[in-house]
């Protein structure tokens, strides 16, 4: 059968920066064949701009019918970026049977920030059994909230163990606001309510940014008649329904990275590599062990909150080609920062803005000194005017005279204070800053063409400029600050891959030894003591610039690194190569002797009999994963059950605690006939 009869696959990645697209046939041997592969820009304004100009090129390029696609598959970065640079649509947090002391607990307290939280009486005991109710308060306040914020989160005690009290109080809400509403059982069986609060209100602020994504996929296959079912990559590396991952959008936290580790495994053939896929916002680095990447069973750390949502065991670092270049403050010879924040390329930005941004940067050159805001914009995201609700009135005021052409902060802002204004409607998604970065610094040395390179000299040669603890200019040319940038890039890189390997290890410290030893590797003088080190596996470098970036990297871990043909779009191949896979947990208790209780799904049962409980928590489990499984895009899942039980001995007779019963439901999407 040859790639014209084979069905035909489309995998996009929705990256910060870009949107990939492949057109992949099963066809062309083992591995199958990646027919053709294209790049536009992420318009995060309108999202469906930038997969339409990634799968058009994709398509003319293969010279391909849309009606031959039988299957469309999706990766994204948005919700791990969103979290990193902390942003996301201002939400509701309700906790029922909880007290304000249990915010301080998980980093709750600081994934909240200033939005509104609510605390009703409430909640349940391990073994499900209730306390009083009492949502009266929140119902006074529903209609303040819910014009306000974009959605609600709600999480009671124990919920995992008796749903009731967050199935209420969800269906109050969405009954006075018809705002979405996540409920925390939805999302983990797991206890410890702080951190299932802080992953409940992360998938709440995330909803509304996934939602405009499948939205606008699905608006453009359909504009293009490709009527095949669309598939997103979850954290874990499987794929799930586009209508799956609305409902749970936090569960594609990793979904890009996941998707590169898929991709790199298939395009590479390695089964033990590191894998360091780097973006523009992010460089992510997993372990591949045995062809399969390792998972992180304790739940996924994103912009440095610990989830329970099972993901790949990936180090996500606020590292890559649009990261903010900065200078150390207060030494004699200031080092080059990095990130965490990304900003809109200079290059970019001229690109598309032309001379509203190159004559600001002319202006700021002719000035006799150099300014702490020389080469930085603001500029709209284009994001609906409803996410930008509840805000202060010096917010609003600032956002106001923000508009979608770049606008120099010098002119922008007269304060300290309304700088710190303007970093919260950063925060908040509503706006970009635009600056210098290490792709503005590729163009500079003409390793990267396919911005405006005039800007992004522009912008090098005010970097250059600042000056250094002497009062010396802290480079000569634009050329040589350009160089110490990409060095430093290259060298960070290293660190955040030995960092990923010695934690993966277990050791304690790991970001200083890291430093120290790349610190060591690139020291012409380099002490006392000689250090090396080497990784016992290779390193696959993934993303567009990782030809660029990874170049010299391999003399800094101690081995080799590998960089497939195809690395520009692993995510995107990755996306297309997966299985749906689906669990669904039970727990059985004993509250007292005799009474075995089933917690499964949203429903608690009571059986006399252990035997009878674990069969029934066995059948429920199967049932749950079977429905969970096609909801999710597979209509042949093969399930597993396994049951985990934790018992005693008191003088000699065994006594029951508690058993885990979990199904796991895998299976290839299903197809367009």
């Amino acid at each position: 059968m040859t790639a014209k009869t084979k069905p035909l696959f489309l995998g996009i990645d929705t990256g910060g920066t870009y949107t990939d697209a492949v057109l992949w046939s099963e066809a062309g041997g083992p591995n199958g064949k990646v027919l053709a592969k294209a790049k536009a820009l992420t318009t995060r304004h309108d999202l469906a701009v930038g997969i339409s100009g990634a799968v058009d090129a994709v398509l003319q390029k293969a010279g391909t019918d849309p009606a031959a696609i039988k299957l469309v598959s999706m990766s994204t970065t948005l919700a791990t970026n969103a979290l990193v640079e902390g942003q996301g649509g201002r939400v509701a947090l309700v906790m029922i049977g909880f007290s304000e002391g249990d915010l301080a607990r998980d980093g709750l307290k600081a994934a909240l920030g200033t939005d509104p939280v609510v605390f009703c009486p409430g909640g349940h005991d391990v073994h499900g059994n209730a306390a009083k109710l009492d949502l009266s308060g929140l119902e006074a306040v529903l209609p303040e909230l819910g014009a306000s914020v974009s959605g609600f989160a709600v999480c009671a005690y124990f919920a995992t163990r008796n749903p009731a009290h967050e199935l209420a109080a969800r269906d109050l809400i969405r009954e006075k606001t018809g705002l979405p509403v996540t409920a925390s059982h939805e999302l983990s069986a797991k206890l410890g309510g702080p951190r299932r609060a802080l992953t409940t209100l992360l998938n709440a602020r995330l909803i509304s940014m996934i939602d405009r994504l499948v939205a606008a996929t699905e608006g453009f296959l359909d504009h293009r008649g490709i009527a095949a079912p669309l598939m997103v990559v979850r954290g874990d590396g499987a794929l799930v329904s586009a209508a799956f991952a609305r409902q749970r959008p936090i569960e594609t936290i990793l979904s890009g990275p996941a998707a590169s580790l898929v991709g790199a495994r298939h395009m590479t053939g390695l089964d033990d590599a590191v894998v360091s896929d780097i973006g523009g916002t992010t460089t992510d680095v997993a372990v591949l062990d045995k062809g399969r990447p390792r998972l992180d069973p304790e739940g996924a750390t994103v912009g440095g909150f610990r989830t329970m949502v099972e993901a790949v065991a990936m180090r996500t670092f606020g590292l890559g080609g649009d990261s903010e270049v900065a200078l150390e403050d207060g030494v004699l010879s200031p080092k080059i920062l990095l990130g965490p924040r990304r900003l809109v390329p200079l290059a970019l930005a001229g690109m598309v803005h032309g001379e509203a941004v190159t004559s600001e940067l002319e202006r700021q050159l002719r000035a006799p000194n150099p300014g702490r805001m020389d080469g930085r914009f603001a500029v709209r995201t284009g994001v609906p005017e409803r996410l930008a609700a509840g805000l202060t009135a010096p917010e609003a005021r600032l956002y106001e005279a923000i508009g979608s052409v770049p606008l120099a902060l010098d002119r922008l802002l007269t304060s300290n204070a309304q700088n710190a204004t303007l970093n919260r409607l950063v925060s908040r998604g509503l706006v970009h800053i635009s600056g210098f970065t290490p792709s503005d610094a590729a163009h500079v040395l003409g390793k990267q063409a396919n911005w405006d390179a005039a800007t992004a000299r522009l912008g090098a040669e005010l970097f250059t400029r600042r000056r250094d603890g002497r009062g010396q200019f802290i480079a000569a040319t634009p050329e040589a600050i350009s160089e110490r940038v990409l060095l430093t890039l290259t060298r960070w890189s290293a660190e955040v891959i030995l960092e990923t390997a010695f934690a993966e290890d277990g050791l304690d410290g790991a970001a200083t030894v890291a430093h120290a030893l790349v610190q060591r590797a690139v020291d012409a003088h380099p002490g006392i003591a000689r250090l090396s080190v080497a990784l016992d596996r290779p390193v696959i470098g993934l993303g567009a610039s990782a030809p660029l970036h990874y170049t010299g990297l391999a003399e800094l871990v101690g081995n080799d690194c590998v960089v497939p043909e195809d690395t520009d779009v692993a995510n995107a191949l990755g996306a297309v190569v997966g299985q749906v896979r689906v669990s669904a947990e039970a727990r059985v208790s004993q509250p007292k002797e005799g009474l075995f209780r089933v917690a499964s799904g949203e429903t608690v049962r009571d059986f006399i009999d252990e035997a009878a409980a674990i069969a029934a928590a066995e059948t429920d489990v199967r049932a749950i994963a079977a429905g969970r499984a096609r909801d999710a895009g597979t209509d042949s899942a093969e399930i597993e059950v396994a049951s985990e039980f934790r018992v005693s001995t008191v003088e000699g007779q065994r006594m029951f605690i508690e058993a885990h019963v979990v199904a796991v439901a895998s299976g290839r999407p299903r197809i367009a006939v």
